[in-house]
C-alpha cells in the first residue's frame, strides 16, 4: 500500500488517541485482555454444562480428582523430606503443594472448590429452584467423590509400604500441624483458600498459554499462607483418621465442617458474588448509553 493510500486508511479510533492504520487497530484489538463480560461468560457456559452432567460421569470424574488431589499432599511431604533443615525449606516443600491441582485442572477432572465458583454463575444469572437443585447435586456428589477419593488415597499411602518411616514421618506432620488450628482458623483460612481458588478459575479463561503458570502461582500462595482447602486437608487429616492419631470426630467437626464453609463463603459467597455484580453494573451501564443514543 502506497504512503498515501496508507494515510487515507489512517483513522482514529472512537475519536481519540493516536491515528493508527485499519492494521494497528486490529493489532490493538488482539492484544487486549477479555472484558469481564466475557470471563464471566465463558465460566458461565462451563458451569451450565457441568450441571448438565449425569451423576455417573460426575462421580467417576470427583473420585479421579480425590486420588489425584493426594498427590499435592505427597509431594510436599517428599520435598519436607528431603530439605528439612535447610535455609528456606518451607518455601521449597511449598513446591510440592501445586502438584495435585495442575493434573486435576489440566485432565478437567471435578473438583468441588472449582465449582464454587463455576457451578454458582449460572444459579446468579438465572436464580430459580431448578438451578439450586442442580447445584446442590452437583455440589453433592462432587464433595462426596473427592472425599473418597482422598480417603483411598490417604488408606493407601499409609498402609502399602510405598515410603521409609521418615516419609510417613513427614505425612504425619503435615496432618498434625493442620490440626493445630482452631475451628475458627479452619473457618477463616477456608475463605482465603476459596477466594483464591475463585481467582484462579477467574483468571484461567484469559490465561492462554500462562495456564499452567496461573495455576502455580495461586495455589503455591496457598501453600504459603497455610490456608485451609477441604479436599487437600482432608487426604491429610484422614491419613492421621486411619494411623489413628486423629478420630473421625476430628475429622468431621474440627476441620471439614469448618474448612467446607469457609471455601464456600470464599469462593461463592465473596469472589463469586463480587464478579457477578461487576459484569451486571458494565452490563446495565451498557445498556444505558445505548439507550441514550
Amino acid at each position: 500500500m502506497s504512503e498515501q493510500a496508507n494515510k487515507e486508511h489512517t483513522t482514529h479510533e472512537d475519536g481519540e488517541g493516536f491515528a493508527m492504520s485499519r492494521e494497528e487497530r486490529g493489532d490493538v484489538h488482539d492484544l487486549r485482555p477479555p472484558r469481564p463480560v466475557v470471563l464471566h461468560e465463558t465460566i458461565r457456559r462451563e458451569g451450565e454444562q457441568e450441571l448438565a452432567r449425569s451423576v455417573s460421569a460426575l462421580g467417576w470424574s470427583s473420585l479421579a480428582a480425590g486420588m489425584t488431589m493426594g498427590f499435592s499432599m505427597l509431594a510436599r511431604a517428599l520435598l519436607h523430606h528431603h530439605v528439612q533443615g535447610l535455609p528456606g525449606a518451607f518455601l521449597i516443600e511449598s513446591l510440592g503443594y501445586p502438584f495435585g491441582f495442575l493434573v486435576v485442572i489440566l485432565a478437567r477432572q471435578q473438583l468441588f472448590t472449582e465449582n464454587t465458583m463455576t457451578a454458582v454463575l449460572p444459579l446468579m444469572t438465572e436464580p430459580g429452584w431448578g438451578k439450586v437443585g442442580c447445584l446442590l447435586r452437583l455440589w453433592g456428589v462432587v464433595f462426596a467423590g473427592n472425599v473418597v477419593g482422598g480417603a483411598l488415597f490417604a488408606w493407601g499411602v499409609l498402609n502399602l509400604q510405598l515410603f521409609d518411616a521418615s516419609t510417613q514421618a513427614s505425612l504425619h506432620a503435615m496432618g498434625t500441624a493442620l490440626m493445630h488450628n482452631t475451628p475458627w482458623q479452619m473457618f477463616t483460612k477456608g475463605i482465603a483458600a476459596g477466594w483464591l481458588i475463585a481467582t484462579m478459575v477467574w483468571l484461567l479463561p484469559a490465561a492462554e498459554r500462562s495456564k499452567i503458570a496461573v495455576i502455580v502461582i495461586v495455589t503455591y500462595v496457598i501453600a504459603l499462607g497455610d490456608f485451609t482447602h477441604i479436599i487437600v486437608g482432608s487426604v491429610e487429616v484422614l491419613y492421621l483418621v486411619f494411623d489413628g492419631a486423629a478420630t473421625w470426630t476430628d475429622y468431621g467437626m474440627r476441620f471439614a465442617l469448618p474448612t467446607l464453609a469457609g471455601n464456600i463463603v470464599g469462593g461463592s459467597l465473596i469472589f463469586a458474588l463480587i464478579s457477578h455484580a461487576q459484569v451486571r453494573s458494565d452490563d446495565e451501564s451498557d445498556g444505558g448509553r445505548e439507550a441514550g443514543r
